[in-house]
């Protein structure tokens, strides 16, 4: 280490490709220690919430599923539920079934391209998925045909891949054929076999030293592993009716972000959620081969690493496969697309469901017409921001004699293990690294 004389240092990295959105992490180190680490949201507000206010309840699932290009089904199954609470609506089971088995396309579609394309490159220092296409022809191309499964079942359930349109208060605008998902098990069939290779692949990737205390927080149910219902779960303990989340966790300005960020009322402090909380809550409610995977790949209720995600990612892959290949195979049918409501109420609702980088929150009111009075909706990335902070903050001492564009390296790799969705498109995260006094040589 040399003395700068007393200059800032500054380090800009202009792109950081594979994660979602736009924004800019702002790092400044006094000697060894950081003194500044912002994850900074730059984009203008998107403006959803006002988007809906005046809107006719039945536009909110079409509207809202724009808010993601990767996760449309989450914002979309969290607002039906929840508008459907005002309305008493309680859909049959064979309907739960169908939106429980578009879920799990989407958990797939997301999940597999997280690790494919945007994760997997860190492990093998290759800065695209193109280089490590390069190096291993056959897992990407086992990682897209996964994909294009996942994708298959979210067209024929939500009338198409990309924004799905099917999803209606009281269940489905159109029910699928019978025919139609029978057709797929047998691709599903061996999209487990896949799912289950690609998971022994990944557990054999070298992992960066790094753990933290964290508070993991997730829906729970007692008889399935929570996707698109539940109580809030904390690894501390505490259990929460979805109903009483805004009085346990708060969305905060901060002055370097557009985006809000949360924290626990009762604590102040972050939480974690996604997939790896999922795991830590909820590992006895995977089926049995997931749950023998995840011990053969060392993924369990004990990891602390954020960087071993991708293993949690892989498991849930593996689960989805299995719960779509068992509710495809019911014979159970729907008896009616949907439930046609018969009066609309005015009131509150709210929902929340596990997209696949997380909880979802979601609270609407309904004037007497039917019309969005107000909207609020919480996705899961603005909730661990907060949190990827405090992990920059405890892992920055620990590298700060490397040279900068290392630390910029490393730093990009744990913000990215979090599998972050800024926004709905896929840009860049700008790295600055200032420092004060102290530099490497």
């Amino acid at each position: 280490m040399t003395q700068s004389n007393g200059e800032p240092r500054v380090i800009r990295v202009p792109i950081l490709t594979r994660v979602e959105g736009e924004g800019a992490l702002d790092i400044r180190f006094h000697g060894r220690e950081p003194t500044e680490v912002h994850l900074r949201i730059y984009e203008p507000p998107r403006f959803f919430e006002a988007f809906l206010r005046g809107r006719p309840m039945e536009d909110v699932a079409d509207i809202t599923s724009r808010i993601c290009g990767i996760c449309p089904i989450a914002y979309q199954m969290t607002a039906v539920q929840a508008l459907e609470s005002i309305q008493g609506v309680k859909v049959s089971q064979e309907i739960r079934w169908l939106r429980r088995l578009v879920y799990c396309a989407e958990w797939i579609e997301s999940h597999v391209l997280h690790i494919h394309l945007l994760h997997a490159p860190d492990f093998f220092g290759c800065a695209s998925a193109m280089e490590l296409a390069k190096q291993f022809p056959d897992e990407v191309k086992r990682g897209l045909k996964l994909k294009k499964l996942g994708n298959q079942l979210l067209e024929i359930l939500g009338g198409r891949a990309i924004h799905p349109v099917n999803l209606a208060i009281g269940g489905f605008y159109r029910l699928p054929r019978r025919e139609e998902l029978d057709a797929l098990i047998p691709e599903f069939e061996r999209g487990l076999a896949w799912a289950t290779e690609a998971a022994r692949w990944l557990a054999k990737l070298e992992f960066p030293s790094f753990e933290s205390n964290y508070e993991f927080v997730a829906l729970s149910h007692p008889e399935e592993y929570a996707i698109e219902e539940g109580e809030i779960k904390v690894s501390d303990g505490t259990a929460i009716p979805t109903s009483s989340y805004e009085e346990h966790f708060q969305e905060v300005q901060v002055p370097h972000s557009t985006a809000l960020q949360s924290r626990r009322v009762a604590t102040g402090g972050t939480y974690f959620v996604g997939p790896l909380a999922r795991i830590q809550l909820n590992f006895n409610q995977l089926t049995p081969h997931a749950k023998t995977i995840a011990s053969e790949i060392g993924i369990d209720p004990s990891c602390r690493n954020p960087h071993r995600s991708i293993l949690a990612r892989a498991i849930e892959v593996v689960y989805a496969f299995e719960e779509a290949l068992k509710i495809m195979k019911r014979r159970a049918w729907p008896s009616e697309a949907r439930k046609a409501l018969q009066n609309v109420m005015a009131g509150e609702g709210i929902s929340a469901t596990e997209a696949p980088r997380g909880l979802i929150f979601h609270r609407y009111r309904v004037d007497e017409t039917g019309k969005i009075e107000f909207a609020k909706i919480v996705p899961p990335t603005s909730q661990n921001q907060s949190q990827i902070e405090s992990d920059l903050r405890q892992l920055l001492p620990t590298i700060a004699d490397k040279q900068d564009q290392q630390i910029a390296i490393d730093c990009e790799r744990l913000v990215r293990s979090y599998d972050p969705c800024i926004s709905c498109s896929t840009h860049f995260l700008k790295v600055n690294i200032a420092r004060d006094g102290l530099r490497p040589e």
